[in-house]
């Protein structure tokens, strides 16, 4: 394990120039220290999980020290956002410290949110504030532990520096890892501003670092877009199968990796409801829970036009209708596996939805009900399940053609059946109540509760000794919580 002097930087997007970024240091927020760390993230970077817990720690992701290796960076980049296309956004309150390689030689990028004032902020302070920090890293963690591919989150830095939102708040800092946190909107950025040689530029260095098996295809860059596409077929998928709501997906905050980033008003579902809308700004409902998959193929779709100067529109489309089916076939998988089935037979997506829909117009749990699917016995689970319900005898229907289902997966006992369920099924999930509580404490400078909460969800799908109410229903006042963009 390294302390933080050992650390290795190869600042590889750094070195493309300041056409793509520009440098920045982090303004340092006053009375660092340390609000929460994952210790699973700093074995990323080779850490020693003990550095968090020296004064060194808090003043370097606080912005009060720099590695002499490290070259902030303020990256530059345009999107589409709910839709319409903005021709400047950036890295407005983030700064790209470094790129460090560990000893499996993997590249992280260290990114620093919060750090202050960039060319990009637009008017804004380019802080981030306490409340949207926890958030982000407990969400990235959370998220990693039920095997969904997001960013990373090694630290929370608070402060006791003001900011002022809508209403007084301390700033924080949290500082995020990822391979890269190049995003389709770095592709639109050069395809509509023309600058030919800075879109070539890029694509080239997307395609070596991060699509280098491509290479050897006979159309590279196809190549990589079919890849990027399958990534975020399987993300999205696995959003929908456990029930994460993203709250903002325009295309600036959409990875070319395929990754869960960039977290604003997100929220897991409580009660089953296809139509869920956690950000409280979108009134129109563009980015709600079942619209993530169409505008996932909106958003690859704005990709592609961007890549039209490499890829024949022909080609592109053609990916393009990849994109649905390869969703459907990971999100059916995901499910079955959900229910306890090993094999597939034509019905199952019918009985998926059917069931969906009994929970919706019921306001089952979604969590809590696939749990306790796979608690005991599929007869005796449905038999427990079926209060739940308002359409008894629908779910009696339900509930006759799952068992029969079941008997025909075979012969695997019902211990072996509990045990493939539970390892895919979480007790403990990221409620929007749960997370509020750890705020609150946290606000009034009592971070136990934050830890303790990262904790229990690294090990999501663990029954843990003593943490009974992190698996419990939410209160009704915690299904309504609003959730905005405003960080």
């Amino acid at each position: 394990m390294k302390a933080l002097d050992d650390l290795t930087f190869d600042n590889r997007f750094a070195r493309l120039g300041d056409g793509f970024s520009t440098h920045v240091l982090p303004e340092p927020i006053d009375a660092p220290r340390l609000v929460v760390a994952s210790s699973a993230a700093m074995a990323l970077l080779d850490l020693d999980p003990a550095v968090a817990q020296t004064p060194v720690f808090a003043e370097l992701f606080g912005g009060h020290k720099l590695w002499a290796e490290a070259e902030p960076r303020a990256m530059v980049y345009s999107g589409h956002q709910f839709g319409s296309y903005n021709p400047q956004l950036g890295d407005g309150r983030g700064l790209l410290l470094g790129e460090v390689y560990n000893a499996a030689g993997e590249h992280w990028d260290l990114h620093l949110k919060g750090a202050g004032q960039t060319p990009y902020s637009r008017m804004g302070d380019g802080r981030a504030v306490l409340r949207s920090s926890i958030r982000e890293f407990l969400a990235s963690e959370a998220l990693h532990a039920l095997g969904i591919p997001s960013s990373r989150a090694l630290c929370v830095i608070g402060s006791d520096t003001p900011v002022w939102r809508e209403k007084q708040e301390r700033a924080a800092m949290i500082l995020r890892l990822a391979p890269s946190h190049i995003r389709f909107g770095h592709f639109e950025y050069f395809y509509y501003t023309q600058k030919t040689e800075l879109h070539q530029q890029l694509a080239e260095h997307v395609l070596k670092l991060h699509f280098a098996q491509c290479q050897e295809q006979p159309e590279p860059y196809l190549a990589m877009f079919r890849e990027i596409v399958e990534r975020n077929a399987e993300l999205i998928a696995k959003w929908q199968a456990y029930g994460f709501c993203h709250g903002v997906m325009n295309t600036d905050n959409m990875s070319i990796l395929g990754i869960t980033f960039d977290f604003g008003p997100f929220a897991f579902l409580d009660d089953f409801d296809a139509h869920f809308i956690c950000n409280h700004s979108d009134h129109e409902g563009r980015y709600s829970f079942s619209n993530q998959v169409p505008i996932g193929q909106w958003n690859l779709s704005a990709l592609a036009q961007a890549l039209t100067p490499y890829i024949s529109v022909e080609a592109l489309r053609e990916t393009l209708g990849l994109y649905l089916p390869l969703y459907q076939a990971h999100y059916l998988d995901l499910m079955r596996r959900r229910l306890g089935l090993t094999t597939a037979e034509e019905d199952d997506q019918k009985l998926v939805e059917r069931l969906l829909q009994l929970m919706q117009n019921s306001g089952v749990d979604y969590t809590l009900f696939f749990r306790r699917l796979g608690d005991e016995s599929a007869a005796l689970a449905v038999a427990r399940l079926r209060d739940d319900f308002v359409d008894r005898a629908g779910f009696d229907a339900w509930a006759d053609e799952y068992k029969a289902r079941i008997e025909r997966e075979g012969n695997a006992s019902e211990t072996q059946r509990r045990e493939r369920m539970h390892a895919v099924n979480p007790l403990y999930i990221l409620r929007n109540y749960l997370a509020q509580n750890a705020i609150t404490a946290a606000e009034s400078g009592d971070y136990s509760e934050v830890r303790r909460l990262h904790e229990v969800l690294s090990k999501p799908f663990e029954e843990q000794a003593g943490m009974e109410q992190y698996a419990q229903r939410p209160p009704d006042w915690g299904k309504h919580l609003e959730i905005s963009c405003s960080s």
